[in-house]
């Protein structure tokens, strides 16, 4: 049917889009380069996106909300079972896989490197990404402190201390070395920061356990 291949075609022009835009760069890409990638005509790849940005931007959207929303709603339905050091080492586990994608880790460099061209899409990734995650991570928590689980003050600083101790370090040596943590390494990682914050938020009676 004529949507099914609307559809197929939009999407054929999406991939051919992100893998040019990977490679080269945005201004290294052009609409005539996606358009013969996608095996489609210039003519069909304008009827679809209005111009290189509108189609920049929609890529960047649809890789980051494809990361995010299992991250989202694993969050969501996370940290109820009676071990919360389990429950936020297999979150944390979740959330390291997630970030450590190639594909995403491409698309933040991507994005940093258009920062100054492209400021809301900048914020729009923080928003969809990271920032959407530590929201999800905040209702948790108050849900954990109200239970008596957790010690909070601040869900939000909580949330953001948390998704930064599991992230800060394997994020940042993926982005500006290239190196991923072996499944030891991302073990004894995601184990110490789970320590660490429980050190810090678990109960009195529960750190003298």
């Amino acid at each position: 049917m004529p949507e099914g291949r609307s559809g197929r075609k939009r999407k054929a022009i999406l991939d051919a889009a992100i893998e040019l835009f990977l490679a080269q760069g945005y201004a290294g890409t052009s609409m005539d380069a996606v358009a013969a990638a996608a095996a489609v005509s210039k003519q069909t790849v304008y009827k679809h996106f209005a111009d290189k940005d509108s189609l920049f931007v929609e890529l960047v959207d649809t890789t980051v909300r494809a990361a995010s929303d299992p991250v989202e709603q694993l969050v969501m339905s996370s940290l109820r079972s009676g071990d919360l050091r389990a429950d936020l080492t297999v979150l944390a586990r979740q959330l390291l896989t997630t970030v450590l994608q190639p594909r995403v880790l491409q698309v933040r460099r991507l994005v940093i490197g258009e920062a100054n061209r492209f400021p809301h899409l900048a914020r729009a990734f923080h928003e969809l990404g990271p920032e959407r995650t530590m929201r999800a991570l905040a209702e948790r928590l108050d849900d954990l402190a109200a239970s008596g689980r957790l010690t909070v003050a601040d869900s939000v600083e909580a949330a953001a201390q948390l998704n930064w101790l599991v992230l800060a370090g394997p994020i940042n040596a993926a982005m500006m070395l290239g190196e991923a943590p072996s499944p030891a390494e991302l073990d004894a990682h995601v184990d110490a920061a789970v320590a660490t914050f429980l050190a810090a938020h678990a109960p009195r009676r529960a750190r003298r356990r």
